[in-house]
């Protein structure tokens, strides 16, 4: 049987990085509290949004406020500042064509992943849909890996997680599957290997080859 492919979005699906960045600048206008660094903004995707939030502000009242503005940016530019990384949308097609079953699994709002994957014309091709709406623990906790398993009705074994955060390799390790680590998003190929990837890659094109190059497990 071909492997399960699990994806993260941001950093490993679309390019976002401007638009994430640009939401939490516009956030912290005017916060009177410890504003983050775009440094130590780019460290924390993968995680959800308001538990990010929620490590600055000096109450949940201040963490809703924050982000409301993060949201009012991020929606009013969305469209026009997230796009797919050059040869995504054909590799993925191949995979699926191929007859490999695929689901994302993103710490961002449900709703809003399915935005994306609408937008950049990748929602008929991954269906399946973990973001943190569907999960009480987070990456990297195991939890969004396993249910995306569950959803696809596949073991850990016969799975890969795709992704370009320390927090998505985490996960996935914690899970039991293989880990693919990208260098295209918001991580270094060094921070990668030092959480553990089974393997990191550079390029789009190398998809194909490094998801044949996974055994199938037997028996």
């Amino acid at each position: 049987m071909l492997p399960a492919i699990l994806f993260d979005l941001d950093g490993t699906l679309i390019d976002s990085l401007e638009l994430i960045l640009g939401s939490a600048r516009h956030a912290f206008v005017g916060f009177s509290g410890r504003v983050p660094t775009d440094e130590e903004w780019r460290a924390d995707i993968g995680r959800p949004l308001l538990t990010v939030l929620r490590e600055y502000a000096r109450d949940d009242a201040e963490a809703d406020q924050l982000l409301q503005r993060f949201r009012a940016y991020q929606l009013e530019h969305h469209d026009r500042l997230i796009r797919p990384y050059e040869g995504i949308v054909e590799t993925v097609k191949w995979l699926a064509d191929a007859g490999h079953r695929m689901a994302l699994v993103t710490s961002k709002a449900d709703w809003l992943a399915e935005k994306a994957l609408l937008h950049v014309g990748l929602d008929r091709l991954i269906p399946t849909v973990v973001g943190c709406d569907s999960c009480v623990r987070h990456k990297p906790h195991p939890e969004p890996v396993e249910r995306a398993l569950a959803l696809l009705g596949v073991p850990a074994a016969n799975a890969l997680f795709v992704g370009d955060s320390p927090h998505d390799v985490e996960s996935g390790r914690a899970a039991g599957v293989r880990t693919i680590g990208v260098t295209w998003g918001a991580f270094s190929r060094e921070e990668m290997e030092r959480a553990g990837a089974d393997l990191v890659i550079d390029q789009v094109e190398e998809l194909r080859r490094v998801v044949a190059r996974f055994p199938t497990p037997t028996g």
